[in-house]
């Protein structure tokens, strides 16, 4: 069996998960390959090269229209011999949309990577034309079922998983009293990520603790400014590939994520798996089912950066805590976040999808191609986005 995954090789959580999913799902005897849509910068360097051995671009006139690049999309997988594909929600309007439009023969999983109002309704929208849907944690399912009126037997919550095999090559080093390290891993951006008061937190805590800004994002620029006012205690590293991710993680004794809102939370695991301790902003259904509050990290109220400052300085104080809980989160990670357990649980969606395929809305006429109204810009991208941030942050409060 051979499934294609839409998303095109850069460094972010969608593309992590499909490697994940290609190396799982190969001992199931199913293989996962990308299918983007046209050329990207990423796709034009080196490091990326070894990408294109595991799965193609589609090619896109720059003039074609939405229909001819959905045309161009459908054909390449047919030509590719595809049984199926994992349609990544929002991640591209076209490779979403296309759910509609492909014929019966072709299984569709939707993979719902977010709990933002936007990406429940673009999943709506596209939802009567898939099989199966899929989201990464309990919150998002439990939104799908309720709010939006998925049905139940066929949606699922799959988390995501650490690469724990080889996390377990490295050894940490054990901290004594030496300076505290903090890390911020991922996208630099204020809105979902919560990064602007990363600098709230650093005014709290001891001009010892070191922090580290890894990632790159809209709001980079905005952020090392705003931590100009602890430049020798900041370090801002840009980008960086996953293959070194682990390597920089074993360096840091915490990861600080001060999101207003997830879907997951992959790089967590990732600390996790190499015994960084979590301390995160509390989303109900998503962060609190990773870390276990208190035992192998600890959760914090969004927005609340002097309570997040005060949990890294008891960390700071204890380095005996500190160990208990690093080792307690490298342990939840090898025995619940793994490749082996996320994979089993995909194949079991895939054979019950194999074995019984529930019937679907008839696809529609991609002649006649055209954009739902959830795939469309709503209402919502003309609110203001410290008003926007005002409500996430309160509804996750309430």
């Amino acid at each position: 069996m051979k499934l294609a995954y839409f998303v095109r090789p850069h460094i972010g959580g969608t593309y992590t998960v499909f490697k994940q999913l290609r190396e799982g799902l190969a001992a199931f005897g199913i293989e996962v390959c990308w299918l983007a849509m046209g050329e990207s910068e990423t796709l034009r360097q080196p490091e990326w090269f070894p990408e294109f051995a595991l799965g193609n671009a589609v090619h896109i006139d720059g003039l074609a229209t939405e229909r001819d690049q959905a045309k161009a999309l459908a054909k390449a997988i047919e030509a590719g011999g595809f049984d199926g594909v994992f349609i990544n929600v929002l991640s591209d309007r076209i490779q979403t949309n296309i759910a509609r439009y492909l014929p019966e023969s072709i299984m569709r999983i939707m993979m719902v990577h977010n709990i933002t109002a936007g990406t429940y309704a673009a999943a709506s929208s596209v939802k009567d034309h898939v099989h199966a849907a899929i989201g990464v944690s309990e919150r998002i399912r439990s939104d799908l079922v309720q709010a939006m009126g998925f049905q139940a037997e066929r949606t699922f919550a799959i988390p995501h998983a650490a690469d724990t095999r080889s996390s377990r090559t490295l050894a940490r080093t054990p901290r004594t009293k030496e300076p505290l390290r903090v890390i911020f891993l991922g996208r630099v951006e204020d809105a979902s990520k919560g990064v602007f008061w990363l600098p709230d937190i650093l005014d709290k805590l001891a001009p010892s603790i070191h922090l580290t800004v890894a990632g790159d994002g809209p709001d980079l620029p905005a952020l090392r400014s705003k931590l100009a006012r602890h430049a020798r205690r900041v370090t801002i590293l840009g980008a960086v590939h996953p293959k070194d991710v682990h390597g920089l993680l074993i360096q840091q004794d915490v990861m600080i994520m001060p999101s207003r809102f997830e879907g997951f939370g992959l790089t967590l695991t990732e600390a996790m798996a190499v015994g960084c301790i979590p301390v995160v902003s509390r989303i109900r259904g998503v962060t609190d089912t990773i870390v276990d509050n208190s035992v192998n990290g600890y959760l914090f109220s969004i927005g609340n950066t002097a309570e997040a400052a005060q949990i890294i300085s008891q960390i700071a104080a204890n380095p005996d805590t500190s160990r208990s809980l690093s080792t307690a989160a490298r342990d939840k990670a090898e025995n619940v976040f793994t490749i082996d357990a996320m994979a089993r649980r995909y194949f079991e969606v895939i054979r019950q999808l194999q074995e019984r395929r529930p019937s679907i809305a008839a696809p529609l006429d991609i002649e006649e191609w055209s954009m739902p109204k959830g795939l469309r810009s709503g209402l919502r991208t003309f609110i203001p986005t410290p008003i926007k941030n005002w409500l996430r942050v309160m509804r996750e409060r309430i």
